[in-house]
């Protein structure tokens, strides 16, 4: 286990059970500010090309009807850095004072032209005064310093504009693209990521300019939340500014993948109170993205009202590096096994062989067997309505232990007790048992199951401050050295599917980053009576959402992951169609990463994270990476795909989609 931080002055957030926005500095962007007391402001990008004006105002009122305060557009060259002022003048003439923002990554020069135009300037550290040759140099510190010299040559002329005209800027740092020199003395880490940020933010504070905002993106969720998290701290240490931050999680993907993600990365970090502006970024129109990332911050308007939760003086867990709770193995849970996912259907009686699909696997009536799915469930929680069939192999049944306790079969089924019931109990099953409690209880539940190794803890809470209550419950096994396998328990009233997405990514998601929970449950018990359709598809979308919580956490993948960017006006093809064609040919790849890249600005350095890469090079032209490697250039779009699966089957990772 990693040290205890012995003090909570040291972490990155004002209390890890008590919720408070942090402090920090209000930034002017326009008639918006961010930061200080003001609320958390919703952001998205254009995907039109900059140059076609009328498209980017329309596009941009689009966006700002559905919800967005800032209206981000890319400016990869000065002409349409000078372009921006059309936009901006036809935006002010239709009556929409909406802030924009240019995107600037390797061209300073843009970026200075788009600086005397917009409200704010968005600069990439890793690009901006950087060529990205994927070398690995050796640096003496006087060298170091040379090239910390030769940025600042590059990058203060552009702080002395925004100075002079009120410019706003953002240092955004992606972890896709750090530069050779950041690689070269840091390694591709979170704190390569901060260092590359505090790079630029020295020579601002040097000039005494303060209106900056800073990013800390990445595809990988773990990396994402523990930069930020240690952005916070790296600044609290160097005595700077409590700057605002600007949150979102690069290439999230789209529909539920996308939504899932983003709110993985984006939600833990709200919940512990960091994060002023926010941006989902979705392969999907960005007018679909305001929406998203609004139902995300909604839900801490009240937040702060929520019941209290016993506070933490020592914290066991380091919130900087990858940790993971250890558990003992019981049945299949805990140890070095993969989370678990247990799907609810209690609400169905009498389930049939053919409804068990909406859990992931699929009875074949003509062969009389089962197909089994990789996103089919490990446990289904039928309640006090038993199935009436034999189940596949690999799938396993819990029941209120009243239940069980009247079952012929009491050894394929596993009993769930509470606490009253576990403690009075004279039967048990021998291998498994669940116990299921609220936070509340964790104290009398220790104390019952300490010395056990038969029994799981389903933990739930009803406290509204839902993940920190369930981290305290958390923290108290890490103190008492019990090491019961937990699976983590939600439920919501009834609600649309996007904010079941994002409230499980949010209390469950948060959770796994730091290695905490063996597993997820998502229970049906505070929902309304519904029609027999209606609460199949509930229970199929609950099952495809515990699997993708955990994917998006990195805690067990289970199905090919796309790594897809939003679009922006420097994408060289149409990005969702290209996806959807992608994900046709390959969705069956288990596990495997898939980058899908509309241009080469992130594109070779998020392959880090990526088994395979799709990269827009040119017009009509991809560019195929395996990893960081480039294996084809030049691709006419029209055979990329097929190119690409030659890749992947010349590399040993490709299987044929099995035919049902």
């Amino acid at each position: 286990m990693d040290p205890i931080i012995k003090s909570l002055d040291q972490l990155y957030c004002d209390s890890l059970t008590s919720y408070s926005r942090r402090k920090t500095i209000p930034v002017r962007i326009g008639d918006v500010i961010v930061g200080g007391d003001n609320p958390i402001v919703v952001q998205s990008m254009t995907t039109v090309d900059t140059l076609d004006t009328e498209g980017s105002i329309e596009q941009s009122i689009r966006m700002i009807e559905a919800g967005c305060e800032l209206v981000r557009i890319t400016a990869p060259s000065i002409k349409e850095a000078e372009n921006l002022q059309h936009i901006k003048d036809g935006l002010r003439k239709r009556g929409y004072s909406t802030p924009l923002v240019a995107d600037i990554h390797f061209t300073p020069n843009a970026a200075e032209v788009a600086a005397r135009i917009v409200e704010k300037v968005r600069v990439n550290p890793g690009n901006y005064a950087d060529k990205k040759k994927f070398e690995v140099i050796e640096y003496t510190d006087a060298t170091y310093q040379d090239e910390l010299d030769r940025i600042r040559e590059r990058f203060l002329p552009l702080v002395k504009i925004c100075k002079e005209h009120g410019t706003a800027m953002r240092i955004g740092t992606n972890h896709g693209s750090l530069s050779d020199r950041i690689m070269s003395r840091y390694g591709d880490t979170p704190l390569g990521m901060v260092e590359s940020a505090l790079e630029f933010l020295r020579i601002c504070e040097d000039e005494n300019y303060f209106d900056i905002v800073i990013s800390m993106k990445s595809s990988n969720t773990q990396v994402m939340v523990q930069a930020y998290r240690l952005l916070v701290e790296k600044l609290n240490e160097g005595g700077f500014k409590p700057y605002p931050l600007h949150l979102g999680v690069t290439e999230a993907g789209e529909a539920e993948d996308g939504r899932i993600k983003s709110a993985v990365g984006i939600g833990t970090l709200l919940e512990d109170g960091l994060g002023d502006t926010v941006r989902v970024s979705l392969t999907e129109d960005p007018e679909f993205e305001a929406p998203v990332a609004k139902a995300l911050i909604d839900r801490y308007t009240h937040r702060q009202d929520h019941a209290p939760i016993k506070s933490i003086s020592n914290y066991p867990v380091n919130p900087y590096e990858h940790f993971k709770r250890e558990s003992e193995e019981v049945y299949n849970f805990g140890g070095h096994n993969v989370p678990r996912v247990i799907t609810d259907i209690s609400k169905i009686e009498k389930i049939t062989e053919k409804e068990i699909k909406v859990v992931g696997h699929f009875y074949l009536p003509e062969l009389d067997k089962w197909k089994m799915n990789d996103q089919g469930c490990d446990f289904v929680y039928s309640g006090t309505n038993p199935i009436p069939f034999m189940l596949p192999n690999g799938m396993k049944e819990i029941q209120d232990a009243a239940i069980w306790s009247t079952v012929e079969d009491k050894a394929n089924k596993f009993p769930l007790f509470d606490l009253v019931s576990f403690s009075l109990a004279g039967l048990f099953h021998e291998e498994i048992n669940f116990l299921e409690i609220f936070d509340t209880e964790i104290a009398e539940a220790i104390a019952l199951i300490s010395q056990r190794k038969d029994t799981v803890l389903i933990l739930k809470t009803e406290n509204k401050h839902a993940m920190p209550a369930l981290r305290r419950a958390l923290v108290s096994l890490l103190e008492a050295d019990c090491r019961v396998p937990v699976i983590l328990k939600v439920s919501y009233p009834d609600q649309s599917a996007d904010e079941t997405m994002l409230y499980t990514a949010t209390d469950v998601g948060g959770l796994l980053i730091d290695g905490l929970g063996d597993g997820v449950f998502i229970s049906l018990e505070k929902e309304r009576e519904h029609s027999r359709e209606e609460v199949l598809a509930q229970i199929k979308l609950h099952n495809s959402v515990g699997f993708g919580v955990l994917q998006a956490a990195r805690t067990r993948m289970s199905k090919t992951e796309y790594i897809s960017c939003p679009s922006c006006g420097r994408t060289l093809f149409d990005l969702q169609e290209t996806t959807a064609m992608i994900r046709k040919r390959t969705d069956h790849l288990k596990g495997v990463k898939i980058g899908i890249m509309g241009c080469i600005v992130n594109g070779p350095g998020e392959m880090a994270d990526a088994d395979y890469g799709y990269v827009g090079s040119g017009k009509g032209k991809i560019t195929l990476y395996k990893g960081k490697e480039v294996m084809k250039r030049s691709v006419p779009s029209e055979k990329a795909v097929d190119k690409l699966i030659e890749i992947i089957k010349e590399d040993g990772m490709w299987n044929e989609p099995e035919v049902i």
